[in-house]
């Protein structure tokens, strides 16, 4: 695989630490949310809220580059990621995810085409892809 691009960041301290990017872009205080029993600190974040972030600005673009093959436009669209956590049959750890994509202007057809086309291409639905199921939501 190709490279374009790597990002660096380090957490210390867990879920209840600080998670730093190399380049400062990035400067968050984590905390375990009182659902899971945790102090549940105002003015955090957690790993699930970044990771919704992310996968959620990543579909988005997904989107956006499958509508230019098809020369179509996504104006206004937005995606919003819903990542839970729980414990799963193993004893583990896992997440349910939920992406719904709002594609104002578009056909419900069109939009749901395009969507399960940007799942094919999206970085994050491929790293989850056979080890979480991702169910797609999607809205005009």
């Amino acid at each position: 695989m190709k490279i374009f691009y790597t990002a660096h960041a380090t957490t210390k301290g867990g879920r209840n630490g600080h998670a730093q990017a190399s380049d400062d872009s990035v400067s968050v205080d984590l905390s375990v949310p009182k659902e899971m029993g945790g102090p549940g600190k105002p003015n955090t974040t957690t790993p699930e809220h970044l990771f919704a972030a992310g996968y959620s600005a990543c579909f988005g673009q997904a989107l956006e580059v499958v509508a230019g093959r098809q020369k179509k436009t996504v104006p206004g669209a937005s995606v919003t990621a819903h990542v839970g956590i729980g414990q799963n049959d193993a004893g583990g750890y896992g997440f349910e995810i939920t992406l719904e994509a709002h594609l104002p202007g578009l056909s419900q057809a069109d939009a749901e085409a395009l969507v399960a086309e940007a799942h094919k291409i999206c970085p994050y639905s491929n790293a989850v892809k056979g080890n979480v199921d991702v169910k797609l939501v999607t809205q005009v």
